[in-house]
């Protein structure tokens, strides 16, 4: 919302500097985001009378124009504007001026005829071209008859305005207009403000309900109010220069007197309002309905809509002509031929504007207001000023008379707060006279009872409801900065991370010390991305109206964001690229009425994690790379649960050879592997392998406690086997028989070879181990490792069917 100062002025007395004026909106009511001053920067550019416009000699489009400039000569300037005529007031930028775009005139040479300055159309001093009126917009802008030449130009066009830009939040609906505003303002430096007064007459030969009919189909809910007026004989034409300046300085583009008029209105009351031509209605009969399936309108930017059955409609003869609070009809548009206007003014529901703003990508003016509420005591008001300004500008009369489809009894709500309550919430002593006086210049009617107030609320504030809201008022007009500080009474506790917030954190550094970078993708995606690498049965759960195609679905995997982005590295030539990322994923089932956020870690690596140098090659990761990494961090988690590794082909994205769920104990917590060589395609990234665990479950799970044990300073003592065994017999199974039948000083188990081919019969494989005994408080004998190896070597033979070599 833009104040212009100027305009906010005809209700306050503010003679204060306009910053220090934002600095105390920001403070105390709404964000300001800045101040605009329109004529900053611009120098030298001042009025001018053409005195004579002749055709350029070497041209068919340019003039060369002798100007007055209030000098003792005029200035020659050359201008290829097709409206430049003698006798016209005109912009003129003087040589060695400064014009909008940081852009210096000087004095220039145009096909061989001299040029000293320029006659400049209104986008060129820094209008914005959506801003400026559609009869200037190929030409230079003309300054009224009485415009002195030689004067600067920025009074005549409203630049020496000073605005401010406010952020206005959803809560403070009513300073999306200059009385609400001004209403603000009055109670910040508790002035009264001079509120605009409507001067209404009406010819009273002609009723308006003789001509106009109005019905109200919708829901009451949907439309509590709904009134028309009728204003005749209006002549259709440009606004007078003042309304055109307050309308750009506004936001908005001057059209002609009678839209003008309603831009005007909704900025000074907030109450959007819309300007039908009324000989375009179908027998002057006006209904207000939702629309049907399959319904379209052309509405006022050509744009062909297929209307949705949540969309309320403005209809005539039930033949849609305006989208309610939106944006009106093509068929409907005042034009220059209109002569009968049907104004309307009405109250519709936040939501359903909303939805159609949304759905239609129709964000206006008048929607913005609908979505955060209007002044339902307004409206007829607001409709009254209306009329008479679309009757004074285009000459015209205002039927007599108001039609209403529907009317709505406004009545201020009543909220009742005591003085103790106020002090307890805000930690003040206020006394009864002060908080009695912020009411006062709030313009909310009190009455005190002891220390009890009532205070009725106007209708133009309807964010105002309970008591927490009065003491908010309270709060915002004593000033947040006169309100005491004071630390926290209690006993001081250290701060320090619970037991999953340092799990997390310690996952961050085993995952980057491993050699991974960190990724953060959206939690958002589509919903085939979201079903695919899910490591547990769920329904998906998708938005309602999600920003793009792309983020409809919350994820239940980490894997398919971090693909995206080796994707996104790939097609910028990274091809060795290893990331991880710890998040939520998100699970629900029919039951239930919110997804359930379950903490995961997960990993993707392709290419190589060994980069290349002279005397290096580059190592391409493989299923053990990506295990090892996988192990070494459930290894840090100290489970009391032995950690397994089980082929699996229930994972349809991941290749079936190369990818194991992982368990501990009997849970399963994950699982590891290659990317599917199909999904590797259809995600545009080479060979890769990635793994996911579900953090949450492994934080819950049982600990082994973890104790120091000194490192022994006895030699240890190796012994080598290699055996031929069955091609299904897996190396977990031989480590766990050989750790089970090892004994006491058995300290580890290492593999060392692995063969398979010649002088190996069919169905076989040759596995070699060293394994290593070790005392803590003793040294070995030979005897006694090579009685604990022979007890290994029987085992393999007897339970594995295995062959010593």
């Amino acid at each position: 919302m833009r104040i212009s100062t100027t305009w906010l002025r005809d209700y306050l007395k503010l003679d204060i500097p306009v910053d220090e004026l934002a600095e105390k909106i920001e403070r105390t009511a709404v964000e300001v985001d800045g101040v605009i001053r329109p004529s900053e920067g611009l120098k030298k550019v001042v009025v001018g009378h053409v005195l004579t416009c002749e055709p350029h000699p070497d041209s068919n489009h340019l003039h060369v124009c002798q100007v007055d400039v209030g000098e003792d000569d005029p200035l020659q300037i050359v201008c290829g504007a097709p409206n430049v005529a003698a006798g016209e007031k005109v912009i003129v930028a003087l040589p060695n001026s400064w014009i909008g775009g940081h852009t210096k005139i000087k004095k220039s040479k145009m096909r061989g005829v001299p040029s000293n300055g320029m006659l400049c159309a209104l986008d060129e001093l820094g209008f914005d071209e959506k801003l400026v009126p559609k009869e200037v917009a190929d030409g230079i802008f003309i300054l009224p008859a009485d415009a002195t030449p030689g004067e600067p130009v920025f009074s005549y066009l409203g630049m020496d305005d000073e605005i401010i830009d406010m952020s206005v939040t959803p809560n403070r609906g009513d300073m999306l207009s200059m009385n609400g505003t001004a209403h603000e303002l009055a109670a910040i430096y508790d002035q009264q403000p001079t509120m605009p007064t409507v001067d209404l007459h009406e010819d009273t030969a002609h009723p308006a309900a003789d001509a106009l009919q109005v019905r109200v189909d919708a829901d009451e809910h949907d439309v509590p109010m709904y009134k028309m007026r009728l204003i005749q004989n209006v002549t259709i034409k440009p606004s007078p220069l003042w309304l055109q300046i307050r309308i750009w300085n506004a936001g908005m583009r001057p059209i002609n007197n009678v839209v003008d008029a309603t831009n005007y209105i909704l900025m000074q009351y907030g109450q959007p309002l819309h300007a039908f031509d009324f000989d375009q209605l179908s027998n002057g009969h006006i209904n207000v309905r939702l629309a049907k399936a399959g319904e379209h309108l052309t509405t006022l930017d050509g744009e062909d809509r297929e209307l949705l059955p949540t969309d309320l409609l403005i209809c005539s003869d039930d033949q849609p002509i305006c989208l309610a609070g939106t944006m009106g009809g093509l068929d409907t548009e005042v034009t220059d031929q209109t002569t009968t206007i049907a104004l309307e003014g009405a109250v519709f529901d936040a939501v359903k504007i909303r939805k159609t703003a949304h759905n239609h990508d129709l964000h206006s003016e008048a929607s913005m207001r609908y979505e955060r509420g209007i002044d339902h005591g307004m409206t007829a008001t607001a409709l009254d000023a209306a009329a008479a300004m679309i009757a004074e500008l285009g000459d015209g009369t205002v039927a007599s008379g108001m039609v209403i489809g529907r009317d709505e009894d406004v009545q201020p709500e009543t909220v009742k707060i005591d003085l103790a309550r106020i002090n307890h919430v805000l930690g003040t002593e206020l006394s009864l006279e002060t908080v009695a006086d912020i009411f006062k210049r709030l313009d909310f009617p009190t009455t005190v009872d002891g220390e009890t107030f009532t205070v009725t609320i106007p209708s133009r504030r309807w964010d105002i409801h309970i008591p927490a809201d009065l003491i908010e008022e309270v709060a915002r007009l004593y000033g947040y900065d006169n309100l005491p500080a004071t630390l926290p009474t209690g006993q001081p506790t250290i701060g320090k991370l619970n037991e999953t917030q340092q799990v997390i954190r310690d996952s961050r550094k085993l995952m980057e010390s491993a050699g991974l970078t960190q990724a953060i993708s959206y939690s958002l995606t589509t919903e085939a991305k979201a079903r695919a690498f899910a490591l547990h049965a769920s329904d998906v759960t998708k938005l309602d109206f999600p920003m793009s195609s792309e983020r409809t679905t919350l994820r239940l995997s980490l894997v398919s964001g971090l693909l995206d982005d080796l994707a996104y590295n790939n097609a910028r030539k990274e091809h060795n690229v290893a990331l991880y990322e710890e998040g939520r994923v998100f699970y629900s089932q029919p039951e239930e009425v919110r997804p359930k956020e379950i903490e995961h870690i997960a990993g993707a690596i392709t290419g190589s994690m060994v980069q290349k140098s002279w005397g290096v090659a580059e190592q391409p990761v493989d299923f053990f790379q990506i295990k090892g990494i996988v192990a070494g961090y459930l290894k840090s988690l100290a489970l009391q649960d032995a950690v397994s590794y089980v082929a699996t082909t229930d994972h349809p994205e991941m290749h079936p050879g190369r990818t194991a769920d992982i368990y501990v104990g009997d849970q399963l917590v994950g699982f590891v592997g290659e990317v599917h060589p199909t999904t590797a395609k259809a995600y545009k990234i080479r060979e890769t392998y990635v793994f996911e665990l579900d953090l949450t479950a492994l934080i819950a799970l049982p600990k082994a406690r973890q104790q120091y044990q000194p490192i022994s300073k006895f030699p240890s003592i190796t012994r080598d086997v290699a055996m031929l065994i069955d091609d299904d017999v897996t190396n977990a199974a031989v480590v766990a028989l050989i750790n089970k039948k090892g004994g006491a000083h058995l300290r580890q188990v290492q593999l060392f070879d692995v063969y398979h081919g010649s002088h190996v019969p069919a169905g076989k494989k040759s596995l070699a181990y060293t394994l290593t005994y070790q005392d803590q408080n003793a040294t070995l004998v030979d005897d006694d490792v090579t009685t604990a190896f022979e007890k290994v070597l029987n085992a393999l033979t007897d339970e594995l069917g295995a062959e010593i070599r």
